[in-house]
């Protein structure tokens, strides 16, 4: 990366951090490749707190520009307008991914909101913070779906899907995911939300071994489908996706709908339309969800695809 096309990424966030946004967003995305010299970069707002993340190690002059620019924006009218609270640099690429707090005190533990709904993040301690951002367009989309519903939800996270799901009125969501620790993250995001958790499972099961298990909570009217490209020892995205397509046609209601998503730039969109035309035949491609403005890429089939089946 280079130190002289920081003052473009200092630009870019002084713009979003203009309108005092509220709500949990990406500020700058590098990793688009739209932004030459920055494709390892990164920058989130959350709760009134800057995070930036660096994917690669950089020279010195780099990290020091950085350092002064981020130091020099918590003494701007534009961070007291926005009512900055920290500022984190956090090192994706290093063992544990450590973050240093440059500027405030940090609160690790933020609530945040996104379409009228709340998510408990945890920053600073893993690469992932509880909530991938590029993902808004979907759960808005589960949002706007949802109403009398019977969601699955698989490879549930934190079940951003499910909180979203309950807020837009779903009968029942089916949250599954190995990580019993995720599973209960998400029970602790539809408390924040004062959800009925009688409406909500949780099945910390591998996918491929709990078929039966899934089936019981259905016939299911949306069906979300959100895994990892690459999990050692449970999924690997090319060889196992199909294993679970298979499975919709037992899984769903007649008119239901799916939601398929994948985020590894080594695949295209056809990987998911030709796949489940040969392993869902009676699901017809509908659309694919645009991904968050501020997530644009210079190569679209690159980025993460949402794609809407029925």
């Amino acid at each position: 990366m280079q130190a002289e096309k920081l003052g473009v990424f200092f630009e870019q966030v002084k713009s979003a951090l203009a309108s005092s946004p509220t709500e949990v967003r990406r500020l700058f995305h590098g990793r688009g490749k739209c932004f030459p010299g920055l494709e390892q970069l990164t920058c989130d707002w959350a709760a009134n707190q800057l995070l930036v993340n660096l994917f690669k190690p950089v020279d010195e002059m780099f990290l020091t520009t950085l350092q002064q620019g981020l130091m020099e924006l918590a003494v701007s009218t534009i961070w007291e307008k926005a009512q900055g609270k920290a500022i984190v640099l956090q090192h994706r690429y290093s063992d544990g991914a450590p973050s240093e707090v440059l500027w405030g005190e940090l609160n690790n533990k933020p609530v945040v909101e996104e379409l009228g709904c709340q998510y408990q993040l945890d920053i600073g301690r893993n690469q992932n913070f509880g909530l991938f951002l590029d993902m808004r367009n979907g759960r808005e989309w589960v949002k706007s779906k949802a109403e009398g519903k019977r969601v699955l939800n698989l490879f549930a996270y934190t079940c951003g899907f499910s909180v979203a799901a309950i807020a837009g009125g779903a009968e029942h969501v089916v949250n599954v995911d190995m990580a019993r620790s995720s599973l209960n993250k998400g029970r602790d995001n539809h408390r924040l939300n004062n959800h009925d958790l009688s409406q909500v499972s949780f099945l910390a099961h591998d996918i491929f071994k709990s078929w039966g298990k899934i089936k019981k909570y259905g016939p299911y009217d949306i069906v979300v489908i959100d895994p990892p490209s690459f999990q050692k020892g449970s999924f690997a995205l090319t060889k196992d996706y199909k294993k679970i397509l298979r499975r919709l046609n037992e899984l769903m209601t007649p008119n239901g709908e799916v939601m398929a998503c994948v985020n590894s730039p080594a695949v295209t969109p056809d990987f998911l339309i030709e796949g489940m035309a040969e392993e869902a035949p009676q699901l017809s491609f509908v659309e694919r969800l645009p991904n968050p403005k501020e997530f644009a890429d210079v190569d679209p089939d690159a980025a993460l695809k949402v794609l809407l089946f029925k």
